[in-house]
């Protein structure tokens, strides 16, 4: 059969839309009277699924029915589906205005947490790997600190929380209790007074008991603009954002 261009075009569109469509989101119940809700993005074929954790105040900015946070991680959700992954990114809970350091590092939030692993883990079969960026990496570190290691397959921190300068730095929390791999990616030129590019070695110390850990700084991109703790500027891999996710997607297939 042979189709007019036009005719091809609107099948094309057709299916983009259907592929739009099936991104969702889901909501899950946690706590006593508290959802949260992640942004799914299931794709067939994919052997895992990537749990990405924003940084900031944990929101991922939905407007007009999608995620419009310029957080690395949410900005970048198209290169993380495109390496072969199911993706789920999670927001704040409906009993929180704000994810700040403190309360990411607490057990209310790895139960949050956690029930948003059972979730994935039932409805996609898959392993679930965390990824943070920013006050994400609190997140991160603290899920698998408290959930079992056969709950988690790795955990991925970009652009740490390396200091004191906010509560709850990475370094300071019980990473002696990991027992997943672990890796730590940054920016070398990271000029977040709270995620210093040469403090992230005191994350890779204090991971005792991760069967692998890893630490990568990396250089690159462009056109870095406003606060240095923003994610449009080098803490937020600008103008780098699809190597720093092939990075990633190259340590999930192989740490």
């Amino acid at each position: 059969m042979n189709l007019t261009p036009g005719f091809s075009f609107l099948i094309f569109a057709f299916a983009a839309s259907l592929a739009t469509a099936a991104d969702r989101l889901v909501m899950v119940d946690t706590r006593p009277g508290v959802r949260v809700g992640y942004w799914l993005m299931q794709r067939d074929g994919a052997k895992a699924t990537l749990l990405l954790l924003p940084g900031g105040g944990g929101t991922i900015g939905m407007k007009g029915g999608v995620p419009t946070s310029d957080n690395f991680l949410v900005r970048s959700r198209d290169h993380f589906s495109a390496q072969g992954f199911h993706v789920a990114i999670v927001g704040r809970p409906s009993d929180r205005d704000e994810l700040d350091s403190n309360f990411r590092a607490s057990a209310e939030h790895v139960e949050d947490l956690r029930s948003v692993v059972e979730r994935l883990r039932k409805d996609l079969a898959q392993p679930v790997w965390l990824v943070g960026t920013s006050r994400g990496t609190i997140s991160a570190a603290a899920a698998a600190i408290g959930l079992e290691p056969s709950t988690l397959a790795d955990i991925v921190l970009t652009s740490s929380v390396t200091n004191g300068m906010r509560a709850a730095p990475v370094p300071g929390l019980a990473l002696a209790e990991i027992r997943v791999p672990v890796f730590v990616l940054h920016h070398r030129r990271d000029a977040c007074r709270s995620c210093v590019p040469h403090e992230t070695s005191r994350i890779i110390d204090g991971l005792t008991r991760a069967p692998v850990k890893k630490l990568l700084l990396v250089d690159g991109g462009g056109g870095a603009s406003g606060d240095p703790c923003e994610p449009l500027h080098w803490h937020g891999f600008i103008g780098m954002e699809r190597e720093a996710v092939a990075t990633i997607a190259e340590w999930i297939r192989d740490p």
